[in-house]
């Protein structure tokens, strides 16, 4: 059957060659003739270039500032407010660009797995690959669910190609990615990344999921028999890697909600970093790079078409999008119970913090509002090595509300469910940046292992001096002298000054969320005195 066409004409759009929802191998014919730069790699990905940006532009990214959502959004660095006049300028550049083009793809899907909840989607955009992207991101609907689509929720008009005016007040940058909660709309201009499409509907949900009494998370999610588990962590941190197990069924790879219901996932698909991917350490995710799947950025050899995951010569930040059922052991449809253990994954750049301990009620809450982890190379414009970095809600760019509204949720909801909660280090041990070398993947799984089989609820422990948490001494299949970073250092004094200075990092970042916060979470902190 030929691919829908669609008229656009109530977008302001008015091209006769609209596609609407194709199937992949169209997309790939539709690449091949008109986007340059795109080829079929011997795996059978479609492999595309990005442009000039290759991650996202988060100082760059705006939220029209209207009556209805003025006292609702957390105003600042990340979300930077943008008046309704401004916003018409842009959406008005972005469709005199898209009705320029010959041919444009729709792309209407959903975002939500539990129908209570779900967001009706519209994807516009110029290029095939960022219509078979979206396609494999958001959740593809059935035919006779495509036919009732009727009006979307929510409408994405990208037109990456086509720069924002930089002289617009307001604009920072020839990118721009506007979100209007009032319209219902979000424009994207001088960016091809396809992640800001991604992001920006994650963002939505963020606004319109607290307001369900539903938590939206930056996370993972997999379930193992009679357990299902939460992975926290920004991009690099290992989500995607982690709960990505043969032995659990994988729920998704990044953005879920946990209702009263229990836990679903946002996405219809997976974006995984590929650096250095190997079917050795990262099974699942090397066998669904196939046809259908978008290699976004990544190095290939121009005769043979294989794929070389280990060239960074574009970016360090390669990646695969690909459909949640090209993992072997989804589970389809994405929905499962109450999580029994949550786990925060951050990257320590410092070497301090040791690869399992577990959390009080009131260090979660801590450590969740703190988000420590570092900016891992690429994941960001500019960001070439790790920088330590606190990220509220281990995800503050895609955050709408105040950080205190979704730990209060989550702090409720932990509470009601009674789970388990974990800090584990994927990042450095022995040493910081430059010295330390990364927590094996092995070791790291094997400790995910243990927390979902329950070894480690009742393993012998020590406190942390600086940091109060409880450090498992024993894990299986685990080296016991990993378990105390202190130990991997050649210098303890050394380590005893990393573990301070990171101390006070988390005490200086935690001063702005002290107001809200009870005497409880504030002294679940580290035991360091902020310097004057």
């Amino acid at each position: 059957m030929a691919a829908q066409t669609l008229d656009l004409s109530k977008h302001g759009i008015n091209v006769n060659q609209v596609l609407r929802n194709p199937a992949p191998a169209t997309f790939y014919e539709e690449a091949i003739k008109y986007d340059g730069g795109s080829a079929i790699a011997k795996n059978g990905a479609l492999v595309v270039r990005s442009g000039k940006r290759t991650g996202r532009s988060p100082a760059d990214k705006r939220v029209v500032d209207t009556p209805e959502v003025h006292d609702d959004v957390w105003w600042g660095n990340v979300n930077i407010s943008l008046d309704e006049h401004t916003f018409d300028i842009n959406m008005q550049r972005a469709t005199d660009y898209l009705n320029t083009r010959k041919r444009l793809y729709v792309i209407d899907g959903f975002a939500g797995w539990d129908p209570n909840y779900r967001l009706k989607v519209r994807i516009i955009a110029e290029r095939p690959y960022h219509g078979l992207f979206m396609h494999n991101m958001l959740i593809r609907p059935t035919k006779e669910e495509l036919e009732n689509f009727g009006e979307p929720d929510f409408v994405v008009y990208n037109s990456g190609k086509f720069p924002a005016n930089k002289h617009t007040e307001g604009m920072t940058s020839d990118a721009s990615v506007d979100v209007n909660f009032k319209r219902k709309e979000m424009v994207i201009l001088g960016t091809e990344y396809a992640g800001e499409m991604k992001k920006g509907i994650f963002t939505v949900m963020h606004y319109l999921m607290p307001k369900q009494n539903v938590l939206s998370m930056h996370c993972s999610a997999n379930e193992g028999e009679d357990d299902v588990a939460l992975f926290f962590g920004l991009s690099g941190t290992g989500k995607t890697t982690l709960s990505a197990d043969q032995n659990r069924k994988l729920i998704g790879d990044d953005e879920h909600c946990w209702s009263d219901d229990g836990v679903f996932n946002i996405e219809g698909g997976c974006y995984a970093k590929t650096i250095n991917l190997s079917e050795e350490n990262e099974p699942e995710i090397f066998n669904a790079i196939k046809f259908g799947t978008v290699l976004e950025n990544v190095g290939y050899d121009e005769e043979t078409r294989e794929v070389d995951y280990e060239d960074v010569s574009i970016t360090q930040n390669t990646r695969a999008s690909y459909p949640i059922e090209y993992i072997s052991n989804a589970k389809i449809p994405c929905v499962a119970g109450h999580p029994k253990n949550i786990i925060f994954l951050t990257y320590d750049a410092f070497g301090v913090l040791p690869p399992v301990s577990k959390l009080s009620p009131e260090q979660a809450m801590y450590h969740f509002i703190s988000g420590y982890t570092a900016k891992v190379a690429g994941t960001e414009m500019g960001v070439t090595e790790p920088q330590a970095t606190f990220s509220a809600c281990f995800g503050a760019a895609f955050l709408v509300w105040h950080p205190s509204k979704y730990a209060e949720m989550l702090a409720e909801k932990m509470k009601e469910k009674g789970a388990n909660v974990w800090l584990v280090n994927t990042g450095l041990t022995g040493g910081p940046y430059g010295k330390g070398s990364r927590m094996d993947l092995k070791s790291t799984r094997a400790i995910i292992n243990a927390i979902h089989a329950g070894e480690l609820d009742n393993a012998p422990t020590v406190e942390d001096e600086v940091f109060g948490f409880q450090i498992p001494t024993e894990c299986p299949n685990v080296k016991s002298e990993i378990l105390l970073p202190k130990n991997t250092w050649d210098n303890p004094e050394e380590y005893d000054k990393q573990a301070e200075k990171l101390g006070r990092l988390f005490a200086k970042n935690f001063e702005k969320y002290q107001e809200g916060s009870s005497e409880a979470i504030i002294n679940a902190g580290p035991r360091i005195p902020v310097e004057a």
